[in-house]
């Protein structure tokens, strides 16, 4: 057995660690934030195993010009980032091209089948259970026509993941979700979401069985480097780690180890927003998305959780809490008793590659070292079943169907 180090201890990192300690190797997990909140903490909390439609899409870049015009809207660009966002965008624009929507569809797709299963292993894992409630969820529109629309999209969908989804008028809406007391149109209800227990508390008990199998250090890492000894790890602190092989799952940050390694990869972020009222005086049955506004809202435990959008800036530029703002001002549009004060703000940095296919692959050069990352807003969905696949390529146990997800498509 050999001694593995992962650079990122957020969901993915603790998902790699879990399944490689499975297979009896050595793990050490350094984690620039250990104790604090990481972007895992920072998710809307749930298995969205029917969402295999890239972000790059021809009905997605009609809306862009639009959306774009509100400063506060789904999506909007820091253009001081602008130069350095370039061939991100570029590649973004060619990935909404029919032919390659189609194949980031697939390899999404492959992906999802088995997300629930494997969640439910790793939390055999962990030795946890009861984090996953079978909720469904609601998408609420303000037009009959565009919830027609996407009906129909999500039907198929639906039949490639084996879900099933119901349209419905504002009446069943509102009696499912109460709370839905304001205008809109009508709804389509997907039983193939499902609601993880509260976020900070899901990554807290994958840590806590980790501390007790793994070695999980407090450090940021400066630099990765190969040798012929193994693999070789600093931090900014001094230390220095060599191991036999290493897992890179650190999110964003992934970006200087692959520049390390002689390698290239397009990596930005969509940088997201939420608002999370503890005990809050109004709560939702089910998550509900606002999916013409680009939010959604997921009910936890003694929780609610606002979060959502799109904003596309460097992972150092000051966050804008006025988009957080925003959707809680455009949520009372539906739900008008949510309260006005007493919630806690959050932006986090969402890795993301331009056609929306995450890296999971192992160096092309050098089978020691694999990397996972660029998730976009699939990082909780697809944690365990990336963590299965990190252990087997570690293992030599890759598969064809894997290909799509190489880092070599950007070399």
């Amino acid at each position: 057995m050999a001694h593995i180090g992962i650079v990122g201890g957020g969901l993915i990192g603790c998902a790699s660690a879990l399944h490689l300690l499975e297979q009896g190797h050595t793990v050490t997990i350094l984690e620039r934030d250990a104790g604090g909140l990481p972007a895992s903490v920072g998710n809307a909390g749930i298995l969205a195993t029917p969402e295999i439609d890239p972000m790059a899409r021809p009905d997605m870049l009609l809306s862009v010009p639009k959306w774009l015009l509100d400063p506060l809207g789904p999506l909007t660009l820091r253009w001081q980032d602008l130069p350095a966002l370039t061939p991100w965008l570029i590649r973004l624009l060619l990935s909404a091209r029919a032919s390659k929507v189609a194949a980031s569809r697939a390899a999404l797709l492959y992906l999802m089948k088995t997300a629930e299963a494997d969640h439910l292993r790793l939390g055999q894992f962990a030795g946890i259970s009861g984090h996953i409630r079978d909720t469904g969820a609601m998408t609420v529109f303000d037009s009959a026509t565009t919830r027609d629309k996407v009906f129909a999209h999500e039907t198929e969908n639906a039949r490639l993941i084996g879900c099933n989804v119901e349209k419905l008028d504002v009446q069943e809406a509102r009696r499912r979700v109460p709370a839905l007391q304001g205008a809109f149109a009508g709804a389509v209800f997907n039983d193939g979401h499902k609601t993880f227990e509260y976020p900070l508390t899901f990554l807290r008990r994958l840590q806590a069985a980790l501390r007790e199998r793994a070695a999980l250090v407090d450090a940021t890492v400066s630099s990765v480097a190969q040798a012929e000894s193994g693999v070789l790890v600093r931090t900014e602190g001094g230390r220095e780690f060599t191991f036999d092989r290493l897992a890179i799952t650190s999110g964003i940050w992934s970006r200087r180890f692959v520049a390390d390694l002689g390698l290239k990869v397009l990596l930005e972020t969509e940088r997201g927003y939420n608002t999370t009222f503890m005990n809050p005086s109004t709560t939702l049955e089910m998550p509900v998305f606002f999916s013409e506004h680009g939010f959604v809202a997921t009910p936890f435990e003694n929780a609610l959780r606002i979060g959502g959008a799109v904003e596309l800036a460097s992972p150092e530029a000051p966050a804008n809490y006025k988009r957080a703002a925003a959707m809680r001002k455009k949520m009372r549009r539906y739900v008008p008793d949510l309260q006005e004060d007493g919630g806690t703000e959050w932006m986090g940095r969402r890795p993301s590659t331009p056609d929306s296919i995450p890296v999971i692959s192992l160096h092309p050069r050098d089978p020691r070292i694999a990397f996972a990352f660029g998730h976009g807003h699939l990082g909780l969905t697809l944690s365990a079943t990336t963590g299965r696949h990190v252990a087997r390529l570690l293992a030599g146990e890759g598969e064809s169907a894997l290909a799509p997800f190489s880092i070599a498509r950007f070399q």
